[in-house]
C-alpha cells in the first residue's frame, strides 16, 4: 500500500490506463457525493467486503478512499493480503477531497 496525498492521488489517477477507484464507505456516505467512477464496496460488511473483493481483477491498480483515510487504509492492507499488487490509499479521505464529485 502506498499512501498518497489529494495531489498525488488525483495526478497519478489521472495517467492510469489501469486504474479503479473503490469507495469503501457505508451506502448512507455515498448518497452525500463520491468520486465519479468509483465501485462501492462496504468494508463494515466483513465477510461480505472480503467476498466482493476476491471477485476484483488483481492486476489492476485500485486507489481506494473512505471518508477520512483510516478505512481505506485498512481496505489497502486486506487487498494486500489478498495478493493485489498496487493499492493506494487517498490520505484524508472524501473529506479532505478536492476533486470531481458526484450524487446519485
Amino acid at each position: 500500500m502506498k499512501e498518497l496525498g489529494q495531489e498525488e492521488w488525483r495526478e497519478q489517477l489521472s495517467k492510469d490506463d489501469n486504474a479503479a477507484i473503490l469507495d469503501v464507505r457505508t451506502e448512507e456516505e455515498v448518497e452525500e457525493g463520491y468520486i465519479p467512477n468509483s465501485k462501492n464496496i462496504d468494508i463494515y460488511k466483513g465477510q461480505g467486503f472480503i467476498d466482493e473483493v476476491e471477485k476484483l481483477d488483481k492486476d489492476k491498480n485500485y486507489y481506494i478512499y473512505c471518508r477520512s483515510g483510516k478505512r481505506s487504509a485498512q481496505a489497502c492492507s486486506i487487498l494486500d493480503q489478498l495478493g493485489f499488487s498496487n493499492t493506494y490509499n487517498l490520505q484524508g479521505g472524501f473529506m479532505e477531497w478536492e476533486g470531481e464529485t458526484a450524487e446519485d
